[in-house]
C-alpha cells in the first residue's frame, strides 16, 4: 500500500456508520494500522491490541481442565480471538459477532488475521447479538443449551459507555444471573473494560460470581507518549463438574 490512509469498507449499520480503514503512520517508522469506526467513535485500532490478548491470557488462565468449549463476544479485529486460540487447551471457540460485515472483513481477508481465523478449524463465527443470545436462544446455533468453559466478552467501552443503550441490562444483577447459566460449573467469565475498575460494577458482579477479581492492564500509548490503562475483569461461577 503507498497511500497514506485508505478506506477498505464503508457500510450503513443500526449502529451507526461502520468504516474499516488502513494508514500508515509516519511518526511511528510508516507502521500500518487498521482502525475501525463506528458512528462517531473508534471502535478498535490495530495500534492499541494489548488488552484484547490480555483479555483471553487472564481469562483462560483461570480455567481448568482441557479440550475447552470457549465463547468470545466481539469479533472486532480478532486479536482476542486469536489469543485463545494459542491455547493448546481450546478445543472450540464460538465467536459471535453482531454485524455481518465484520464477519465478512474476516472471511474476505481484509483485515490482518482473517485468513487465520476463518481457516482454523476450531473457530467458528456465530452471526448474532451476544446479549439476546445470553437470555435466550444460546450462543451455538446448533445446541441451544449449550454451556461454555469461558466466555470472554469485548464489546462495549465499559458497564457505563455502552455502544447501544440495550445492553444495559445485561449488566445488572438480574442480567448477570440469566447469564451466568450459559457458563458451566466453576467456569470463568472474563471483560474488557476501558475504564477502570466500577466498584458498583464489581458489586454486581460479587452477587452472581463468589470470585471475582479487577486487573488493571496498562500498556503504551505512543499517539500521547504516555501508558494507558485499561480493566479485565475475572469471574468464576460456583461449583464444579
Amino acid at each position: 500500500m503507498s497511500r497514506l490512509f485508505e478506506e477498505l469498507d464503508y457500510q450503513e449499520t443500526p449502529l451507526g456508520e461502520l468504516i474499516l480503514r488502513r494508514r500508515r503512520m509516519r511518526s511511528l517508522g510508516d507502521r500500518e494500522i487498521y482502525e475501525v469506526i463506528l458512528g462517531n467513535g473508534y471502535l478498535m485500532s490495530s495500534l492499541f491490541t494489548t488488552v484484547e490478548i490480555a483479555l483471553a491470557d487472564l481469562g483462560l488462565a483461570e480455567v481448568e481442565g482441557s479440550k475447552l468449549d470457549v465463547v468470545v463476544g466481539g469479533l472486532g479485529l480478532g486479536y482476542t480471538a486469536q489469543a485463545a486460540l494459542k491455547d493448546e487447551r481450546i478445543d472450540s471457540l464460538l465467536v459471535v459477532e453482531f454485524m455481518s460485515h465484520v464477519i465478512g472483513w474476516h472471511e474476505r481477508g481484509l483485515v490482518p488475521l482473517g485468513e487465520e481465523l476463518s481457516n482454523d478449524p476450531r473457530c467458528r463465527f456465530v452471526e448474532g447479538d451476544f446479549f439476546a443470545l445470553s437470555e435466550g436462544e444460546g450462543f451455538d446455533p446448533d445446541r441451544p443449551d449449550r454451556v461454555f468453559d469461558a466466555i470472554l466478552l469485548d464489546i462495549d467501552h465499559s458497564p457505563r459507555n455502552l455502544i447501544h443503550e440495550r445492553h444495559g441490562g445485561f449488566y445488572t444483577p438480574d442480567g448477570l444471573r440469566k447469564f451466568a447459566t450459559r457458563i458451566r460449573p466453576g467456569g470463568v467469565f472474563a471483560m474488557w473494560s476501558d475504564d477502570p475498575p466500577d466498584e458498583k460494577f464489581m458489586t454486581d458482579l460479587a452477587e452472581v460470581f463468589p470470585e471475582t477479581d479487577a486487573r488493571v492492564v496498562r500498556f503504551p500509548n505512543p499517539i500521547l507518549e504516555k501508558d494507558s490503562e485499561s480493566t479485565v475483569y475475572l469471574c468464576r461461577r460456583a461449583g464444579r463438574d
